[in-house]
C-alpha cells in the first residue's frame, strides 16, 4: 500500500466518483449545494489495502466505520499514509457503541453517530473529560421503534436531547436515523428532521446505498454509502 503505487482491487475509485457525481446532480435538482451534502463512505469489512484506492485515487477524506475494533487495526496506518499525500481524514462511528469502547471511540473517531441512552451519554462524557478530546455527536433514532434496533425512540427523543445537553454536558450536532428495511424510508427521514427542527439541530445523517436519493430532498446533511463504492459486502 504505497503511496506511489496504488492498485484498486475492488474498482472503488470510479464507483465513488461516479456516486459523487450522482449525489450532486441530485442536491442540485433539490435546489441544494452539493457542498451541503457529505458522503461518508462506509469501509467496514474492507481491509486498509481495498480502502487505500479511494484516499489515493479517488481524494475521499470522510469514511464510516460500524466497529470500533476494526477500526482500530486499520485506520491509524491509513492516516498517517494519508498524511503523507497532505490529507486529513475524517472518521466516523456508525454503529452501536459499548460503554466500555467509550474512551477507545473518543480516541479514535471524529464523529460519534450513535448515542442513544443515557449510558453511553455519561461514558462519553468521561471520556471526553480525560481525553480532553471533543468528537462531534449525533443521537441515533430508532424511527421505526423496532426493538431488535440501537437508537432512541422518537417519543423519547426530545427529552434525551435535553438530558444530553443539561445532565450530560454533551453538544449534540446531529441525527442519524437507519429506516426499517422493507419500508418506504422517506417517512422516516421525514420524522427525523421534524425532531431535529424541533431541537434546534441542523445535522442530518440519513440515506444509505440504496435510499440516499430520498434522503437528499428532505435535508441529509450526509449520506453514508458502502456497497455502492466498494461493492457487494463480504
Amino acid at each position: 500500500m504505497n503511496v506511489g503505487e496504488v492498485a484498486d482491487p475492488l474498482g472503488a475509485a470510479p464507483r465513488l466518483a461516479a456516486l459523487r457525481a450522482a449525489i450532486a446532480t441530485r442536491a442540485r435538482d433539490c435546489d441544494r449545494d452539493p457542498a451541503a451534502v457529505t458522503l461518508v463512505a462506509v469501509s467496514k469489512t474492507y481491509s486498509a489495502d481495498e480502502v487505500w484506492p479511494t484516499i489515493a485515487i479517488g481524494g475521499q477524506t470522510t469514511f464510516g466505520e460500524n466497529r470500533v475494533q476494526e477500526a482500530k487495526g486499520k485506520w491509524p496506518v491509513l492516516r498517517a499514509r494519508a498524511a503523507e499525500l497532505g490529507k486529513t481524514l475524517e472518521l466516523h462511528l456508525i454503529g452501536p457503541l459499548q460503554s466500555n469502547k467509550a474512551g477507545e471511540a473518543v480516541e479514535l473517531f471524529d464523529v460519534i453517530e450513535t448515542v442513544d441512552r443515557d449510558k453511553i451519554a455519561q461514558a462519553l462524557a468521561a471520556a471526553m473529560a480525560k481525553a480532553g478530546k471533543r468528537p462531534r455527536l449525533f443521537v441515533e433514532v430508532n424511527t421505526g421503534a423496532e426493538p431488535q434496533k440501537a437508537g432512541i425512540a422518537p417519543r423519547e427523543a426530545d427529552a434525551f436531547l435535553a438530558r444530553c445537553r443539561d445532565v450530560h454536558g454533551l453538544a449534540i450536532e446531529g441525527l442519524m436515523c437507519v429506516p426499517p428495511a422493507g419500508e418506504p424510508a422517506s417517512p422516516h427521514f421525514a420524522l427525523l428532521k421534524v425532531i431535529a427542527e424541533r431541537n434546534g439541530i441542523n445535522q442530518l445523517s440519513m440515506g444509505m446505498s440504496g435510499d440516499w436519493p430520498l434522503a437528499v430532498p428532505l435535508g441529509a446533511t450526509e449520506v453514508r454509502v458502502g456497497s455502492a463504492i466498494f461493492g457487494a459486502r463480504r
